[in-house]
């Protein structure tokens, strides 16, 4: 052997001593968690097999062990077959780890964690009830199945492993033709009086529960081929007890009304649309669709805090307190009431009509700056008038992106829009818009050149004129209240504040607490808004995979900064995990100026004169 070739042989040995543990640690990931193993499958077309990857990928990140399978489509095999092959791949796992839970997940959902809760459940099974529904409607009078076995987990205890067996023997005989769902049902329906069950709040999963900062974390996100569909009718199913779903009338005719608007020409459905708004339609057909309030006490409570119904509303609450302990929908309810009745109660002579987007309850805080800031410069009762209900009142429409609710009577003071979508009502009286893509819609919609801008928000440090002294060396993040079931992890040296609220005590509370933090991080524009008016440093965020959730075409960031003459700043689409190395390089001050606040103060003022004639 040469001297040369010996050499050659070391540096070779060297090399693969170099990257062989890279290796290894690619093919052997961490395993953090030691008393779970999550299970799934997938075909080889291009839909399954991506998130096939992307789910092993997060698996990985999560330290948990999986058994994650390519399987072969047999010929003649339809999606609902390949289903059902999931009752025994599931067994087979089962058996293979006898003491460790096995949780089985679609292939194209996501896990971001598994909580405690879940991981260290003593129940004989955990999951998510039949379409993702509450409590208050569990049973078979709601649903013909009781799982939503898109993940579901299976303890290591004898009754688990017995439906778990029964529904893999009965899938083994069965002629009937079902997916995996028939064959696990009719299994839970034979052994679940000897079994023990925990439900998933709903609230676990985007976009299936109504998130709040309180609940448990969100950690789920179900994916969906739209196969379901595909073969409703075809494979067994089950049916409840009543096997009857009440009719809503008003789902059925918005859904009408969207289905002809998408068919009609352009410039037809903008015109029939704000025909259609301008009527009050719009309001009928969505009015209760975001608040969940069927008590009809709570309704009168919350329509006497619109009038200035002080006794009605202390007799209402005081009715209500005294029969029923309040759920978090009236709770948050009678939050919104008291906020409306802070305004329409006041001891002022006069009325103020203004509008401005009531939902979801209890208020979001960009929103309910409409009648904050108002409040400030009227000693008039500020009276609620809905952006979607009809009205032959004069009033005044201010902060937000709900241009498209403006009507003839409106009185138009720094509204602007969120997407070029829907014209404005020309005919208005435009004291001031957002900025200069808002007039320049308004002008194609045949109205008036507008060159007076400024979102009304820039004026709360004149309200409010807060001295920054030293500050508390923290972070504060505020999220869109769209972005509230978002999977965040916040840093050690980070604190969460709530946009949702409404009453001015609540506004003046979390405006001052803003300005005790060294930063902002913020997907919501107001408060990124509230920040400029101030000099709070601030960045303006999206979250990874939530990009879609704030409504519009994100004009809107752009057109406040060029009204407000500050840089434009876009939502930077950040990791859910906040990281530093992220948030520092999108962080910036900008202040707006005393010239500028100057011209939307004297465009408030000026509406208010407008809206006495």
């Amino acid at each position: 052997m040469s001297t040369l070739d010996f050499q050659g042989k070391e540096v070779i040995a060297a090399l693969e001593s170099q990257f062989q543990p890279k290796i290894k640690a690619q093919e052997k990931p961490e395993i953090r968690i030691t008393n779970a193993i999550v299970c799934s499958f997938f075909t080889s077309d291009d839909y399954y097999k991506a998130h096939g990857a992307r789910l092993k990928s997060n698996l990985e990140e999560l330290g948990i062990q999986y058994d994650l399978r390519e399987i072969t489509k047999k010929e003649g095999e339809d999606w609902a077959a390949i289903c059902r092959r999931k009752v025994g791949f599931i067994a087979e796992v089962c058996a293979k780890n006898p003491d460790k839970k096995v949780f089985w997940i679609d292939v194209d959902c996501e896990l971001f964690s598994i909580p405690d809760f879940i991981l260290n459940s003593t129940a004989d099974l955990i999951g998510f009830q039949r379409g993702f529904s509450t409590p208050t409607k569990i049973g078979y009078q709601n649903r013909g199945r009781f799982w939503e076995p898109c993940f579901w987990g299976i303890n290591n205890t004898d009754q688990a492993r017995k439906m778990i067996t029964a529904a893999a023997e009965f899938e083994e005989i069965a002629t009937v033709r079902a997916t995996d769902d028939y064959f696990f049902e009719e299994a839970w329906r034979a052994t679940s009086g000897n079994m023990t069950f925990q439900i998933i709040p709903s609230n676990c999963a985007v976009d299936k529960g109504a998130g709040s900062l309180e609940g448990h974390e969100t950690f789920f996100r179900f994916g969906s081929s739209g196969q379901v569909e595909n073969f409703k009718g075809v494979v067994e199913q089950h049916k409840g007890n009543t096997a009857k779903r009440l009719l809503n009338p008003k789902r059925e005719l918005l859904r009408f009304a969207k289905r002809v608007e998408e068919k009609l020409p352009l410039g037809i459905s903008t015109k029939l649309r704000l025909m259609v708004d301008a009527s009050g339609i719009t309001g009928y057909l969505t009015g209760k669709s975001h608040n969940n309030i069927n008590n009809q006490t709570i309704t009168k409570l919350v329509t006497a805090g619109k009038s200035g119904d002080l006794a009605g509303f202390n007799s209402s609450l005081t009715h209500f307190k005294r029969k029923v302990l309040p759920n978090r929908y009236e709770r948050a309810a009678i939050k919104v009431a008291s906020s409306y009745l802070s305004y329409s109660a006041k001891p002022g002579k006069n009325e103020v009509f203004l509008s401005w987007w009531e939902n979801p309850y209890p208020g979001n805080f960009g929103d309910w700056l409409t009648p904050f800031i108002f409040n400030h410069y009227t000693e008039n009762k500020i009276i609620f008038q809905s952006l979607t209900n009809r009205t032959n009142k004069n009033h005044i429409v201010s902060l937000g992106s709900v241009g498209r609710f403006i009507k003839p009577n409106s009185i138009v003071v720094g509204t602007g829009v969120s997407s070029f979508k829907h014209a404005l009502n020309p005919k208005a009286e435009y004291i001031s818009v957002r900025g200069p893509h808002t007039a320049k819609l308004l002008k194609e919609s045949g109205g008036p050149e507008v060159t007076s801008f400024g979102d009304p928000g820039v004026v709360l440090s004149r309200i409010l004129p807060f001295t920054r002294g030293e500050t508390n060396g923290r972070i504060a993040l505020v999220r869109h209240y769209t972005h509230v079931q978002a999977p965040v992890r916040l840093p050690d040296n980070f604190d969460e504040l709530s946009v949702q609220i409404s009453h001015p005590n609540d506004v003046i509370a979390f405006i001052e607490k803003l300005n005790e933090y060294d930063s902002v991080v913020t997907s919501a524009m107001h408060v990124m808004i509230t920040c400029q008016s101030y000099g709070i440093p601030c960045a303006l965020i999206v979250f990874k995979g939530f990009e879609e959730y704030v409504h519009g075409t994100g004009i809107k960031y752009s057109d406040y900064a060029l009204g407000a003459g500050v840089p434009v700043m876009d939502p930077t689409p950040i990791n859910p995990k906040l990281d530093m190395a992220e948030i520092k390089p999108i962080t910036f001050t900008h202040k707006v100026s005393e010239a500028k606040i100057n011209e939307v103060e004297a465009a408030i003022r000026e509406s208010l004169k407008r809206f006495k004639k």
